[in-house]
């Protein structure tokens, strides 16, 4: 869900990097079940591959690498023209991907029915793209709640009621503005012991939700599960620049995060939220996300303190003991924000969102306090490795998204400011934000 007014950026020029041309976004299958061998096609919502503008006499793609149905990774490639690209990129697939014996993928097993939450404003086009690729899942038994968040029109109500309410997805109205507070109201009509969340700038990729819900069924103590977010689009210099700041992907391998056994390699754990997942792909068990209060209504897009809802549902439950996993089997493909303006936009809400986490994280569960203390030192290192200025690199100098946490992409001075301007906020955004949405929690508990 994204609140402001789309942008179009074209190919502007970037205050600090220059020029950076787009890319064409596609999968590449490198084992087809037809047996013809590789294949290629474009990222689903996205544009044709030969609708992208050409690097001279070069295509650049970036390209989501399949083995038999699966994801193994990722590869940005250059195809000439009279190239296969289906051949040029699983060639260089072959390259820089390990790729494991992977069989074919099994047929679903015991999934829980569930309840997908998608959270909106003003977006019935968006909006209804994001629906179609939800209704296609190959999920057995969910359904799918639309939350109407503070709208000023009756658009989202009106689509609903012409085209999808008869295809069994179900409106509600959340009055208050947030995120957090939409997500909440998800919880509180939904009827699924598991609740599915995404966006409505999303393309949900048909075996999404399966995928996402298969581990509960799987491990009864699981309480959240996020999955894989991959850019739809690369069509504009700031789509680019913020998939090379790692976008919302998470890598090809998946992980169980569990407060019993802390992760040797996350000195930050479970403070390092941005590493389980993002919002605009996860799901929750309902009883643990009931007992821990849902969401914080006073975090979030749509609220002062500009994003972290997400964030503080992943700590919030770590610090509970209950297990996170991340699967990168559970694939949704996200239309970043295109403009220049818009990316410095979630810049400064990126670095709010993190502090004002962390300080509804302090106020809901004041015990919290000794271990972030604990780690501080080392979080501050890490928030100034994570927002630093960078020329770019051999990232760069190609315009190409880089590996998510590596650090080696373009990041102007001018966002990495933003950045730490928001970091510096988020507390006092929090603050505003919780005097906003006083009386408004747990509205599952309203009689």
């Amino acid at each position: 869900m994204t609140y402001g007014n789309e942008q179009a950026g074209g190919a502007e020029r970037l205050p600090g990097i220059g020029r950076l041309a787009g890319l064409a976004v596609a999968e590449l299958e490198l084992d087809a079940p037809d047996g013809s061998g590789a294949r290629i096609g474009p990222a689903p919502g996205g544009p044709p591959l030969d609708a992208v503008p050409r690097d001279g006499d070069d295509r650049r793609v970036f390209a989501l690498v399949r083995l038999r149905g699966r994801p193994v990774g990722t590869v940005v490639g250059r195809v000439r023209t009279g190239e296969d690209p289906a051949s040029v990129l699983a060639g260089q697939a072959a390259d820089e991907i390990t790729l494991p014996d992977t069989p074919p993928r099994p047929p679903a097993g015991d999934v829980p029915r569930a309840t997908v939450v998608v959270a909106t404003r003003e977006r019935p086009a968006q909006l209804a793209r994001a629906l179609e690729s939800l209704l296609a899942q190959d999920h057995p038994d969910f359904d799918v709640v639309v939350v109407d968040n503070a709208p000023a029109t009756t658009a989202t109500r009106d689509l609903i009621a012409s085209v999808y309410g008869e295809r069994g997805v179900r409106y509600a109205r959340e009055p208050v503005p947030g995120l957090a507070a939409a997500h909440n109201r998800g919880i509180a009509v939904a009827e699924s012991d598991v609740l599915a969340f995404t966006d409505d700038d999303v393309i949900a990729d048909p075996h999404w939700l399966s995928a996402l819900t298969l581990p509960f069924g799987e491990d009864p103590g699981l309480a959240c599960v996020t999955g894989l977010i991959l850019p739809a689009r690369l069509g504009t210099p700031a789509q680019v620049l913020l998939e090379s700041h790692g976008g919302f992907a998470k890598g090809f391998a998946a992980r169980r995060y569990d407060p019993a056994r802390p992760p040797a390699d996350e000195p930050l754990f479970p403070f390092t939220a941005g590493r389980f997942g993002s919002g605009a792909n996860m799901a929750f068990r309902a009883g643990p996300l009931k007992a821990v209060g849902g969401f914080d209504p006073a975090t979030g897009t749509g609220t002062p303190a500009r994003g972290g809802d997400d964030l503080y549902a992943f700590v919030r439950l770590l610090a509970e003991g209950y297990p996170l996993l991340y699967t990168p089997e559970a694939i949704v493909w996200h239309h970043h924000r295109e403009s220049w303006r818009d990316l410095c936009g979630q810049a400064y809400g990126y670095g709010a969102g993190l502090t004002a986490c962390l300080t509804a994280l302090l106020v809901r569960r004041p015990a919290l306090l000794p271990p972030l203390l604990a780690r501080l030192p080392r979080g501050l290192a890490h928030a100034r490795t994570m927002t630093a200025q960078r020329a770019g690199g051999a990232a760069g100098r190609a315009g190409a998204p880089g590996a998510h946490g590596a650090y080696t992409y373009p990041w102007p001075r001018h966002l990495s400011r933003l950045e730490r301007r928001g970091l510096l906020y988020g507390p006092l955004g929090y603050a505003r934000a919780r005097l906003a949405v006083r009386g408004t929690e747990r509205p599952w508990e309203a009689t």
